[in-house]
């Protein structure tokens, strides 16, 4: 088990990674043209934003020693990977369909995996300057303002200073409902599940948003559930699930209502669900 502080020395390089990837991202993101977009194997898009922000995530990890298992490169064989105690798990550019149609729900996922539980985790949406922070049993917080940056060097002082502990007090109650949806990624089980749930709350508001960013409205009590019954990866999850459990919400699987487990040998999650802590069931 790592101590705590060596949980302080790690907090900067997994915070200012994202920030850097952050800011390829968002060179990319200026410019439609300089796109180029092309499809991986299992015929999701890929741009050279998704390329340089691992790029730029693997050369500022690098030095911590610490191996690194990221979207970018999932070719990697579960041999290599399997008996892994502290690895990094990454999504450099999560949402890269948000992305591509420019509506600026994309984010940075990066968490840090001990025996195949996240210790610690951030999600960093750039265009909207905001960090989400987690460390386990450390509690989860909101950094605003956090500018894109390729050559970010933040210290843990500057990281901790003025940041929000989650959920938000002001979001603890709803009028209605808030159900949020993948943008993107729907089927015939999400819009049955939502209407089982209308079924007892009739008023009940959809929320659609694109990428991670769902954990971290769930996170800050904006959201109150969020079901997901397409396809996902274990880099989609793991950093939104510990800043979602860290607030006091939960992510469970579906049917069977377990915890995501991870560095498995397929890399596939199962459906899941989320709840934050003011969910009223």
């Amino acid at each position: 088990m790592i101590n705590d502080k060596v949980r302080m020395y790690l907090l900067p390089p997994l915070f200012n990674a994202a920030v850097r990837a952050g800011a390829s991202i968002m060179q990319v993101y200026k410019n439609f043209d300089d796109y180029d977009i092309s499809l991986k194997a299992d015929c999701t898009p890929i741009t050279l934003a998704d390329r340089l922000a691992h790029r730029t995530i693997r050369e500022f990890l690098g030095p911590t020693r610490i191996p690194i298992l990221s979207e970018e490169g999932r070719e990697m064989r579960y041999d290599e990977r399997r008996n892994w105690e502290l690895y990094w798990l990454v999504d450099p550019l999560d949402g890269t369909v948000e992305f591509i149609k420019g509506n600026n729900e994309f984010t940075v996922n990066i968490a840090l995996m001990e025996n195949n539980v996240c210790i610690g985790a951030v999600i960093y949406v750039p265009y909207f300057e905001k960090m989400y922070i987690a460390g386990r049993d450390s509690g989860s917080y909101l950094k605003e303002h956090v500018t894109p940056d390729a050559v970010a060097n933040y210290s843990y002082e500057q990281i901790v200073e003025g940041w929000t502990r989650l959920p938000l007090a002001g979001e603890a109650h709803h009028e209605h409902l808030r159900v949020a949806l993948s943008r993107s990624h729907q089927t015939r089980e999400t819009h049955e599940a939502v209407e089982r749930l209308r079924e007892r709350y009739p008023d009940l508001e959809i929320v659609e948003q694109g990428s991670s960013y769902k954990f971290c409205l769930l996170a800050e009590g904006r959201v109150d559930y969020y079901v997901r019954t397409t396809h996902t990866y274990e880099w989609d999850t793991a950093a939104g699930e510990l800043i979602l459990a860290e607030a006091g919400g939960s992510t469970r699987s579906l049917p069977d209502d377990r915890e995501l487990r991870y560095n498995e040998e397929d890399l596939h999650n199962p459906w899941f669900c989320c709840r934050s802590k003011y969910c009223p069931f």
